[in-house]
Protein backbone atom coordinates (compact mmCIF):
# COMPACT_ATOMS: atom_id res chain seq x y z
CA UNK A 1 0.00 0.00 0.00
CA UNK A 2 1.20 3.50 -0.77
CA UNK A 3 0.27 6.46 1.44
CA UNK A 4 1.01 10.18 1.25
CA UNK A 5 3.11 11.54 4.10
CA UNK A 6 0.22 12.97 6.14
CA UNK A 7 -1.58 9.60 5.99
CA UNK A 8 1.22 8.01 8.01
CA UNK A 9 -0.68 9.19 11.10
CA UNK A 10 -3.70 7.04 10.27
CA UNK A 11 -2.58 4.17 8.02
CA UNK A 12 -0.52 2.16 10.58
CA UNK A 13 -3.42 2.04 13.05
CA UNK A 14 -5.78 0.86 10.33
CA UNK A 15 -3.34 -1.84 9.27
CA UNK A 16 -2.80 -2.95 12.87
CA UNK A 17 -6.54 -3.17 13.59
CA UNK A 18 -7.13 -4.99 10.31
CA UNK A 19 -4.33 -7.42 11.16
CA UNK A 20 -5.99 -8.25 14.47
CA UNK A 21 -9.14 -9.31 12.61
CA UNK A 22 -7.22 -11.16 9.91
CA UNK A 23 -4.04 -12.55 11.53
CA UNK A 24 -1.29 -13.90 9.34
CA UNK A 25 -1.63 -11.29 6.60
CA UNK A 26 1.62 -9.54 5.69
CA UNK A 27 1.64 -5.85 4.78
CA UNK A 28 3.94 -3.55 2.87
CA UNK A 29 3.50 0.21 3.22
CA UNK A 30 5.36 2.94 1.34
CA UNK A 31 5.13 6.50 2.69
CA UNK A 32 6.04 9.21 0.21
CA UNK A 33 5.09 12.61 -1.14
CA UNK A 34 2.12 13.13 -3.42
CA UNK A 35 4.18 13.20 -6.62
CA UNK A 36 5.83 9.86 -5.91
CA UNK A 37 2.52 8.25 -4.90
CA UNK A 38 0.96 9.39 -8.19
CA UNK A 39 3.88 7.81 -10.04
CA UNK A 40 3.32 4.56 -8.12
CA UNK A 41 -0.36 4.64 -9.12
CA UNK A 42 0.59 5.17 -12.76
CA UNK A 43 2.92 2.16 -12.56
CA UNK A 44 0.36 0.16 -10.52
CA UNK A 45 3.01 -0.70 -7.94
CA UNK A 46 0.57 -1.21 -5.05
CA UNK A 47 -2.95 -2.54 -4.52
CA UNK A 48 -4.25 0.53 -2.69
CA UNK A 49 -3.29 4.08 -1.83
CA UNK A 50 -4.42 6.53 0.85
CA UNK A 51 -4.53 10.15 -0.28
CA UNK A 52 -6.11 13.41 0.80
CA UNK A 53 -6.46 14.81 -2.73
CA UNK A 54 -7.61 12.54 -5.55
CA UNK A 55 -5.29 12.79 -8.60
CA UNK A 56 -7.99 13.46 -11.20
CA UNK A 57 -5.72 15.02 -13.83
CA UNK A 58 -2.63 12.82 -13.71
CA UNK A 59 -4.11 9.31 -13.79
CA UNK A 60 -7.50 7.57 -14.01
CA UNK A 61 -8.44 6.23 -10.59
CA UNK A 62 -11.32 5.06 -8.48
CA UNK A 63 -11.51 6.84 -5.13
CA UNK A 64 -13.60 6.04 -2.06
CA UNK A 65 -13.81 8.55 0.83
CA UNK A 66 -13.58 6.99 4.27
CA UNK A 67 -12.73 9.56 6.97
CA UNK A 68 -12.39 13.25 7.75
CA UNK A 69 -8.99 14.91 7.37
CA UNK A 70 -9.49 18.45 8.76
CA UNK A 71 -6.77 21.06 8.27
CA UNK A 72 -6.24 23.63 11.02
CA UNK A 73 -3.90 26.51 11.77
CA UNK A 74 -1.24 25.47 14.28
CA UNK A 75 0.95 27.80 16.31
CA UNK A 76 3.52 27.65 19.09
CA UNK A 77 1.79 27.54 22.47
CA UNK A 78 1.50 31.10 23.76
CA UNK A 79 2.03 32.65 20.30
CA UNK A 80 0.85 36.32 20.09
CA UNK A 81 -1.95 35.27 17.72
CA UNK A 82 -3.55 33.31 20.57
CA UNK A 83 -4.23 36.63 22.34
CA UNK A 84 -6.39 37.97 19.50
CA UNK A 85 -10.18 37.83 19.51
CA UNK A 86 -11.46 34.53 18.13
CA UNK A 87 -11.86 33.59 15.43
CA UNK A 88 -8.59 35.16 14.33
CA UNK A 89 -9.04 36.96 10.97
CA UNK A 90 -7.55 35.21 7.98
CA UNK A 91 -5.44 38.24 7.00
CA UNK A 92 -3.59 37.96 10.34
CA UNK A 93 -2.54 34.45 9.37
CA UNK A 94 -1.39 35.63 5.94
CA UNK A 95 0.75 38.37 7.50
CA UNK A 96 2.53 36.07 9.98
CA UNK A 97 5.73 34.15 9.16
CA UNK A 98 4.47 30.95 7.59
CA UNK A 99 6.01 27.49 7.25
CA UNK A 100 4.84 25.92 4.00
CA UNK A 101 4.88 22.35 2.68
CA UNK A 102 6.76 21.52 -0.50
CA UNK A 103 5.25 22.19 -3.94
CA UNK A 104 2.83 19.46 -4.99
CA UNK A 105 1.66 18.68 -1.45
CA UNK A 106 -2.10 18.09 -1.30
CA UNK A 107 -2.28 19.92 2.03
CA UNK A 108 -0.45 22.91 0.56
CA UNK A 109 -2.73 22.95 -2.48
CA UNK A 110 -5.82 23.01 -0.25
CA UNK A 111 -4.87 26.01 1.87
CA UNK A 112 -3.26 27.99 -0.95
CA UNK A 113 -6.57 27.71 -2.80
CA UNK A 114 -8.38 29.24 0.19
CA UNK A 115 -5.98 32.17 0.54
CA UNK A 116 -6.07 32.79 -3.21
CA UNK A 117 -9.88 32.88 -3.17
CA UNK A 118 -9.71 35.50 -0.41
CA UNK A 119 -7.16 37.59 -2.31
CA UNK A 120 -4.45 36.94 0.27
CA UNK A 121 -0.82 35.87 -0.09
CA UNK A 122 1.07 34.02 2.62
CA UNK A 123 4.23 35.47 4.17
CA UNK A 124 6.34 32.37 3.56
CA UNK A 125 9.37 32.12 5.84
CA UNK A 126 10.46 28.57 5.06
CA UNK A 127 9.52 25.56 2.92
CA UNK A 128 9.68 22.14 4.58
CA UNK A 129 9.05 18.69 3.16
CA UNK A 130 7.41 16.89 6.08
CA UNK A 131 4.74 17.47 8.71
CA UNK A 132 7.12 16.46 11.50
CA UNK A 133 9.68 19.05 10.40
CA UNK A 134 6.94 21.68 10.32
CA UNK A 135 5.64 20.74 13.78
CA UNK A 136 9.14 21.02 15.28
CA UNK A 137 9.67 24.36 13.53
CA UNK A 138 6.31 25.66 14.81
CA UNK A 139 7.15 24.48 18.34
CA UNK A 140 10.49 26.31 18.08
CA UNK A 141 8.78 29.57 17.16
CA UNK A 142 10.02 29.76 13.57
CA UNK A 143 6.53 30.41 12.25
CA UNK A 144 2.98 29.11 12.04
CA UNK A 145 1.52 26.55 9.67
CA UNK A 146 -1.53 24.61 8.56
CA UNK A 147 -1.59 20.87 9.20
CA UNK A 148 -4.00 17.99 9.49
CA UNK A 149 -5.38 17.42 12.99
CA UNK A 150 -4.21 13.82 12.54
CA UNK A 151 -0.62 15.09 12.84
CA UNK A 152 -1.24 15.70 16.57
CA UNK A 153 -2.49 12.16 17.21
CA UNK A 154 0.47 11.14 19.39
CA UNK A 155 1.23 14.27 21.44
CA UNK A 156 -2.31 15.67 21.55
CA UNK A 157 -3.25 19.35 21.74
CA UNK A 158 -1.70 20.07 25.15
CA UNK A 159 1.90 20.02 23.92
CA UNK A 160 4.09 22.81 22.49
CA UNK A 161 1.87 23.17 19.40
CA UNK A 162 -1.75 24.28 19.68
CA UNK A 163 -4.67 24.65 17.30
CA UNK A 164 -5.74 28.23 16.64
CA UNK A 165 -9.37 29.15 15.96
CA UNK A 166 -9.30 31.04 12.64
CA UNK A 167 -12.05 32.25 10.32
CA UNK A 168 -12.74 29.89 7.38
CA UNK A 169 -11.08 27.04 9.28
CA UNK A 170 -10.95 24.13 9.62
CA UNK A 171 -10.70 23.16 5.97
CA UNK A 172 -12.76 19.97 5.89
CA UNK A 173 -11.13 17.40 3.64
CA UNK A 174 -11.53 13.65 3.36
CA UNK A 175 -9.16 10.72 3.23
CA UNK A 176 -9.60 8.53 0.15
CA UNK A 177 -8.80 4.94 -0.68
CA UNK A 178 -7.49 5.09 -4.23
CA UNK A 179 -6.59 2.52 -6.87
CA UNK A 180 -6.09 2.60 -10.65
CA UNK A 181 -9.37 2.50 -12.55
CA UNK A 182 -10.09 -1.02 -13.78
CA UNK A 183 -7.52 -2.67 -11.51
CA UNK A 184 -8.71 -6.00 -10.12
CA UNK A 185 -8.05 -5.85 -6.40
CA UNK A 186 -6.83 -8.83 -4.42
CA UNK A 187 -9.21 -10.32 -1.86
CA UNK A 188 -7.05 -8.85 0.92
CA UNK A 189 -7.27 -5.37 -0.61
CA UNK A 190 -11.04 -5.68 -0.94
CA UNK A 191 -11.36 -6.75 2.69
CA UNK A 192 -9.10 -3.89 3.81
CA UNK A 193 -11.28 -1.40 1.92
CA UNK A 194 -14.42 -2.73 3.59
CA UNK A 195 -12.77 -2.65 7.00
CA UNK A 196 -11.38 0.87 6.56
CA UNK A 197 -14.73 2.29 5.44
CA UNK A 198 -16.35 0.72 8.52
CA UNK A 199 -13.96 2.69 10.77
CA UNK A 200 -15.24 6.15 9.74
CA UNK A 201 -17.18 6.87 12.95
CA UNK A 202 -14.35 5.61 15.15
CA UNK A 203 -11.88 7.92 13.38
CA UNK A 204 -14.30 10.87 13.65
CA UNK A 205 -14.81 10.25 17.37
CA UNK A 206 -11.05 10.16 17.91
CA UNK A 207 -10.61 13.49 16.10
CA UNK A 208 -13.36 15.14 18.16
CA UNK A 209 -11.79 13.77 21.34
CA UNK A 210 -8.49 15.32 20.23
CA UNK A 211 -10.09 18.70 19.41
CA UNK A 212 -13.66 18.96 20.79
CA UNK A 213 -14.40 22.17 18.84
CA UNK A 214 -14.29 20.10 15.65
CA UNK A 215 -17.77 18.77 16.46
CA UNK A 216 -19.15 22.25 15.67
CA UNK A 217 -18.01 21.95 12.05
CA UNK A 218 -18.89 18.36 11.14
Amino acid sequence: MGVVTTAKYIAPELLAAFGEQFPGIEFSMTVSNRGDIIRRIQDSEDDLYIMGQVPTDEVEVEATPFAWNPLTVMVQRGHPLTLLKKPVPLHAIAETSFLIREAGSGTRNAYLRLFSEKGLKLNVAMELSSNEAIKHAVASGLGISILSIHSLALEGTKGPVEILEVEDFPILRKWYLVHPRGKILSLTAQKFMEFTISQEQFITDRLVNLWPDLANYL
